[in-house]
């Protein structure tokens, strides 16, 4: 069983996200450990982390939906959660997928706030109503409850809204549009990366300039959350353009694209990069490269470039008309229009983010799928 378990906490470790441009919600995660009426189970599980985002992804109908987890520094010793749970949460935090900070505060909806997010809580957070008007806004606090298939996403004041396409608040805009750097030498967000005595310092993966957590606002000045020390302004950040993969009418995963980090889209491109593989009919497999499109944002502008063999299609303004389809042939590149679609074959679309509303997917894949049932409900005591 703890090998089944350490696979779910793998699978839900890939849908956290720190990264302002891809998280779809905000979390508080000592909050939703406890929610044992998800599972019936003991006081604290991680595992309920995987139920809530497998709810958040039925809710806004999109497969590989991203979190963002504010964890207080608390939960890495807390009695409630086993030895393996809390080494992975420590993990976790050394890694930069979850931001720990020494105490809570109001920092969940602060980062909503400047993101532009829903916050998947069970509190009305009528504490911090004059400080965030916000809270009182329609599907801005989804709360998770047991349903019939599972877990589902409750509004806390009006009618379920699907969550938008995150839109940073003006305040977050000016944030996100510098890098900040903190004094603080072992600072894995807005510094160098990392305690180098940590025992996870190996695994650490260095955090870019353009996917920094936003700052911490005290006294109207940008403030490290984890150190509670002022940030120094180190320049602008990147320029970003969130886009998604769309299969078959189904949105599989949203990425970004940099000023500084082009990203190749293909069956399987080599060195990283988005891969399609798993989503593919053999005869899509067949027709697109391992790495068949090259995507990059120069100048404000977005860039597609064929890096197949067999071509890549441009459907501008989204036409389904094929004889406005544009064919680039290798090495060929265009500048993208807001509304174009890349298309590597039949079905096989890549555009902006905001251009598909909803994944158009019901049954999303589930971050739990390699749990067993008694996992679940008891899990490693």
């Amino acid at each position: 069983m703890r090998f089944e378990v350490s696979k779910v906490l793998d699978a839900i470790e890939a849908r956290l996200t720190t990264d302002p441009a891809l998280a779809r919600a905000v979390v508080d995660l000592s909050e939703i450990v406890r929610y044992a009426d998800l599972d019936g189970g003991r006081p604290a599980s991680m595992l309920r982390l995987g139920l809530v985002i497998d709810a958040l992804g039925r809710h806004v109908s999109e497969e590989n939906v991203p979190v963002y987890a504010v964890v207080p520094r608390g939960l890495l010793s807390d009695a409630d959660l086993t030895s393996n749970e809390r080494m992975v949460v420590r993990r976790w935090a050394d890694d930069g997928v979850v931001e720990v900070v020494p105490q809570l505060d109001d920092r969940v909806l602060e980062v909503a706030e400047l993101l532009g997010l829903p916050v998947l809580t069970r509190t009305r957070a009528e504490q911090f109503r004059d400080r965030r008007p916000w809270v009182e806004e329609p599907g801005r606090l989804l709360a998770a409850v047991p349903g019939a298939g599972g877990p589902v996403l409750v509004a806390r004041i009006g009618r379920g809204e699907v969550p938008a396409v995150a839109e940073p608040s003006p305040m977050g805009a000016k944030l996100l549009a510098r890098v900040w750097s903190c004094p603080e030498a072992n600072c894995n967000a807005y510094g160098s990366g990392g305690d180098p005595d940590s025992p996870f310092a190996d695994m650490r993966k260095t955090t870019a300039p353009v996917a920094q957590p936003p700052p911490s606002l005290r006294s109207g000045a940008p403030t490290c959350p984890v150190h509670g020390t002022r940030l120094r302004d180190a320049g602008p950040r990147p320029a970003v353009e969130v886009l998604s993969v769309r299969i078959d009418g189904v949105v599989r995963q949203r990425f970004a694209v940099s000023t500084d980090k082009p990203v190749v889209v293909g069956r399987a491109p080599e060195g990283g990069g988005v891969m399609l593989g798993q989503w593919l009919t053999d005869d899509a497999r067949k027709w697109i490269s391992r790495g068949h499109v090259r995507l990059a944002l120069n100048g404000g502008e977005l860039t597609a470039q064929d890096v197949s063999t067999n071509g890549t299609g441009i459907r501008p303004g989204g036409s389904l008309d094929d004889d406005d389809r544009i064919t680039l042939n290798r090495d060929e590149t265009r500048t993208l229009a807001a509304n174009d679609v890349v298309e590597l074959y039949a079905g096989v679309n890549v555009g902006r983010a905001k251009l598909w509303a909803t994944g158009g997917v019901t049954q999303p894949s589930s971050v739990m799928a390699e749990a067993p049932t008694m996992a679940i409900r008891k899990f490693e005591r």
